[in-house]
């Protein structure tokens, strides 16, 4: 049975959806506690700026090399398979941490975490979408997306507390333990079945989506500003005298919350644009005001145009990138534009990681903003290509 008829009714939260977004919840809130930590446990180790940057930058580089083949998978064997093995080696990689002694170790464990990330991520997403009406997309998006972004408000604050009353055995414990209710809910998933006629494709064609290539690109430059942010902003703070940075998440999450759903059902309704571009202008603003930040009202500021412009744009992204496809295409869809996400996420932890240490984490914020515009103005030029290239084939079929 193919999956579109067997979810052809408008009916939004099924069972099955519930289901896999609390896995999406479950695992973000374990992935989320460690953002802020591990780059302070690599500071534990005796690692410096580079080396913190590069606890974002090999997950992600890990989570990029495994995405396409994973997407390949989806599409020419089924959703099962990927989703529990993902979650399987996510679970193991977080328990290992506690046997982390040096930098070289952490990035070793760090490394396999990545691969379970990347699995996982690609696998849910494809999920959500074969489990959302194709006419509520955006809507459905919008809501699976606040998974992360609940994670967000609370994950990171949890997370400090628990290191700094606990310490980071038993920080990386609870995060083993999430996962695990992650892995024992995805078992409870009636997932749809997707034909496919040979219609995944071959070699890189199976590996990439086309038609997911023009959000992938803007997601791209976008994520490496939130490579800067997570990574970061922490220690950034820290040198500032704020030591509960942790409701800089918290701030973030409360306007990405409010602004997903709202800005799925606008762009279901009057176009992508309307969320996306706005979205990328109060991200740049967002940067700007951040090398600023010298009050914790400056970081929350800074926090809000961030939560509200990554809400506004990420979900009708997301959309974008799987909307036209057909469904034995949509693992290699999500795959090319998650795939986007980590290269961004990784190329920023390390990129601004090494310019912060050159020069200073203000100087680094301030450049930070530069790949928003950049992805503004690609954004624009590859819709205006996308619009000539669909005018040229209406044309040649008359």
């Amino acid at each position: 049975m193919h999956a579109i008829e067997e979810h052809s009714t408008n009916a939004l939260w099924t069972r099955d959806f519930v289901i896999i977004f609390l896995v999406n919840l479950f695992i973000f809130v374990s992935f989320q506690m460690l953002l802020p930590t591990l780059p302070v446990y690599a500071k534990h180790l005796g690692g410096q700026e580079t080396a913190m940057g590069m606890i974002i930058g090999v997950f992600t580089v890990s989570a990029l090399l495994v995405r396409p083949f994973v997407g390949q998978v989806l599409d020419s064997s089924g959703r099962r398979g990927p989703l529990l093995l993902g979650l399987a080696v996510f679970m193991l990689s977080v328990l290992a941490y506690n046997w982390a002694f040096s930098i070289i170790a952490l990035l070793a464990f760090r490394f396999l975490h990545g691969f379970g990330w990347g699995i996982i991520s690609t696998a849910a997403g494809t999920v959500a979408t074969d489990l959302i009406p194709r006419k509520r997309l955006g809507e459905g998006m919008g809501y699976f997306g606040l998974t992360s972004t609940i994670s967000m408000a609370i994950a990171p604050v949890i997370g400090l507390y628990i290191l700094n009353r606990a310490g980071f055995p038993t920080l990386f414990y609870i995060s083993t333990i999430l996962s695990f209710i992650a892995l024992v809910l995805a078992v409870l998933i009636r997932y749809p079945r997707v034909e496919n006629k040979g219609q995944s494709g071959r070699g890189v064609k199976a590996l990439i989506e086309p038609k997911a290539i023009r959000p992938s690109v803007s997601l791209l430059l976008v994520a490496t500003t939130y490579g800067a942010v997570v990574s970061f902003i922490a220690i950034y703070a820290g040198q500032q005298g704020i030591t509960n940075i942790g409701i800089f998440f918290t701030v973030y999450a409360l306007a990405l919350t409010v602004t997903r759903p709202l800005s799925g059902i606008l762009a279901d309704r009057r176009g992508f644009d309307v969320a996306v571009l706005p979205g990328m202008v109060l991200i740049i603003a967002a940067m700007l005001v951040l090398s600023q930040a010298q009050q914790l009202w400056m970081f929350l500021l800074a926090g809000v145009l961030y939560g509200v412009g990554f809400g506004g744009m990420m979900p009708s992204l997301q959309a974008l990138a799987v909307k036209d496809v057909i469904p034995a295409r949509r693992g290699a869809a999500n795959s090319t534009f998650f795939s986007a996400f980590d290269l961004g996420i990784g190329l920023g932890a390390v990129m601004w990681g090494a310019v912060a240490q050159a020069t200073s984490y203000a100087v680094m914020y301030q450049l930070s903003a530069i790949p928003g515009v950049l992805a503004l103005i690609s954004y624009l030029v590859l819709k205006d290509k996308a619009k000539k290239e669909r005018a040229t084939c209406s044309n040649n079929r008359v």
